[in-house]
C-alpha cells in the first residue's frame, strides 16, 4: 500500500522546569494522533510526518535513549532511508536539544524552526507564518507544557494551518510516573480523529480535562 501523506503541522517541546516532554499536531488527515506523535519520559519526543515513516518514532526514541542527540538520531534514520526526501521529522530530547529534517520533496509550503526545547515543523501549509505563529504563541503562553502546546496549535490553525483544511488533531505529554495510578508516563493523551474543526474541538476536550481530570 502507498505510504500515507500526513501533511501537517506540529510542535515538539520540553519543559525545562520539570522535564515534561510533549507534542501537538493537526492535519487534514484521519486520526493524525495515531501516526505522528511519539514520546517517552526522560528520553525525548518525536513528530514524524509528510510521507510518513512511522518507524522514525520508536527508532528515534531508541536512539535518543542510547544518548544520541536529536541531530544524530535524525541523521542516522534518514541516512538509511531511500525515501528520506519525502519525509519530515522533528525531535527534542530530555536535555532540550532539538533538530528537524524537511525533505526536498515534501509538499510546499514546508519548513521547520528549531530552538532550545522546541522543534516546530510543517508541510503543505498556508505559509511560513504558521510555524512562526506557533513558536511565538508557545513562548507567550502561561501555564504548563500542555497549555503552551495547545496555545501553539490554536495559533498555527489561526494562521492557516494545513492549507487543505482541518480533520484531526492530537496532544501527547509524558511525565515520569505521570499516567493513571502513576503506573506509566502517559500524562496527557487527547485526540480528535475526525472533525471539521479539529483544533477547536481538541481545545474543548483539553479544557474539560483541565477542569475535571488534570493530575497535579
Amino acid at each position: 500500500m502507498p505510504t500515507p501523506l500526513v501533511n501537517t503541522f506540529s510542535l515538539c517541546a520540553r519543559n525545562p522546569e520539570n522535564g515534561d516532554l510533549g507534542v501537538v499536531v493537526a492535519s487534514k488527515y484521519l486520526a493524525v494522533g495515531a501516526v505522528v506523535p511519539f514520546a517517552q519520559a526522560g528520553v525525548g519526543v518525536v513528530a514524524t510526518q509528510s510521507s510518513v515513516n512511522v518507524s522514525y518514532g520508536p527508532d528515534g526514541l531508541r536512539l535518543m535513549g542510547k544518548g544520541n542527540c536529536p541531530e544524530m538520531a535524525v541523521k542516522e534514520l534518514t541516512g538509511k532511508d531511500e525515501n528520506r526526501e519525502t519525509r519530515q521529522v522533528g525531535m527534542v530530547d530530555a536535555r532540550g536539544e532539538s533538530f528537524s529534517f524537511t525533505g526536498k520533496e515534501a509538499h510546499d509550503w514546508k519548513g521547520h524552526i528549531n530552538e532550545e526545547n522546541i522543534a516546530c515543523q510543517g508541510n503543505l501549509l498556508a505559509g511560513a507564518m504558521v510555524l512562526a505563529d506557533m513558536v511565538k504563541a508557545f513562548k507567550a503562553a502561561k501555564g504548563d507544557l500542555s497549555d503552551q502546546l495547545m496555545a501553539a496549535l490554536i495559533a498555527g490553525d489561526g494562521a492557516g494551518g494545513d492549507k487543505r483544511g482541518r480533520q484531526s488533531a492530537a496532544i501527547l505529554v509524558v511525565r515520569e510516573r505521570g499516567g493513571p495510578g502513576r503506573l506509566n508516563d502517559r500524562y496527557l493523551d487527547l485526540r480528535v480523529d475526525e472533525h471539521k474543526e479539529a483544533p477547536a474541538e481538541l481545545m474543548r476536550i483539553f479544557t474539560f480535562w483541565k477542569e475535571n481530570w488534570k493530575r497535579r
